[in-house]
């Protein structure tokens, strides 16, 4: 009796054995023909990514190109700006001036008045009027 138990034993852990290599053969084929899709899918992705990338590097090999052209004219224009200013500013503001000075001076040449009597009033000289003044007393 004891060895039909034995063999009953040992069949039932045989048939559950088989069930799970069985079991474990289909998830197998399952994650090969999910690993192929996949394979499938990413190896043009990963090519298209590669081609991304160079194209993203060219772009940015031009835009650093640009960027230094950028630096070199904007130095050459602040050199050239530094250049104009020494080079005129200092000239132009003493004609400037020159100008402003002539211009001050031909306004004000004016003909001197004439002589004006002045008023005796009983023993006493009074001033003349002032001309050229206003209300506030300042500078014409």
């Amino acid at each position: 009796m004891a060895g039909i138990l034995v063999a009953v034993f040992w069949a039932i852990l045989v048939s559950f054995l088989a069930v799970v290599l069985v079991r474990l053969a289909q998830t197998l084929r399952a994650a090969t023909r999910l690993v192929s899709a996949v394979t499938e899918q990413a190896v043009p992705l990963l090519g298209e990514a590669s081609a991304t990338m160079r194209s993203a590097q060219t772009q940015l090999d031009r835009v650093d190109a640009i960027a230094s052209d950028v630096q070199e004219v904007t130095s050459n224009a602040s050199a050239l700006s530094s250049t104009v200013s020494t080079a005129f500013g200092g000239p132009l503001v003493k004609v400037a001036a020159f100008g402003y000075g002539v211009r001050r001076a031909l306004s004000r040449k004016t003909p001197p008045p004439p002589p004006t009597r002045r008023n005796v009033v009983a023993g006493r000289t009074l001033p003349s009027p002032r001309r050229g003044r206003g209300r506030r007393g300042g500078k014409d």
